[in-house]
């Protein structure tokens, strides 16, 4: 496959290969550097709703991580799940996802996903989308076989479901852009790297 020209170094700060794999697929060339930030304590400490959560998540990560590449276009990317006023994170630990799709079960919940861009340090651009998913009525037992099924990879996403694989049998109804929902709204965001001048238009 043939790589976009690029001429402006872009650098994802994510370790999602989720996200990594939808830029490779869209032949976008850029660079892997992690954000170090605690989302747990930023979340908490934000007091905003769901979108505005995510949105500053995405912003932070991309502003900390464009400081160590002057001139770059730093991308960052962050998801809130919300069931109400009530947020959900990455559930991390097995005994949390288990709980999470208690939760969840027999119930819509929202989806928010941000992508921001920043350079030198500053933030330049934000996109979000928010998608709407009801769980089924699911089974204690038809959750343990879930997360024995999917494995540890869920844990480190909201809801503890990737929906692109065996998460999408967890729902009777799924509404909201597929990209968005996978971890990063990608129409939106190749559009602005156009318009930024970090991928050459075709």
């Amino acid at each position: 496959m043939q790589t976009t020209p690029s001429v402006a170094h872009i650098v994802l700060a994510s370790g999602s290969e989720t996200r990594a794999r939808l830029l490779r697929a869209a032949a976008v060339a850029f660079s892997v550097e992690p954000a170090n930030i605690d989302e747990a304590r930023l979340r908490d400490s934000f007091g905003g709703d769901a979108v505005t959560t995510a949105v500053m998540l995405a912003e932070r990560k991309a502003m900390q991580v464009s400081q160590n590449h002057p001139g770059a276009v730093v991308i960052g990317s962050d998801q809130v799940l919300a069931l109400g006023a009530r947020q959900f994170g990455k559930p991390g630990t097995r005994a949390k996802a288990r709980e999470q799709l208690r939760t969840l079960r027999a119930q819509t919940h929202s989806l928010c996903t941000a992508v921001a861009l920043a350079q030198n340090g500053r933030a330049v651009w934000s996109h979000r989308e928010v998608a709407n998913l009801r769980v089924r009525a699911l089974t204690d037992a038809e959750i343990d076989a879930y997360l024995e099924q999917a494995g540890d990879a869920v844990l480190g996403a909201p809801g503890a479901y990737h929906v692109e694989g065996l998460g999408i049998t967890l729902f009777d109804e799924v509404t909201g852009d597929y990209f968005g929902i996978l971890g990063m709204p990608l129409v939106p965001l190749l559009k602005q790297l156009r318009h930024l001048g970090a991928l050459v238009a075709s």
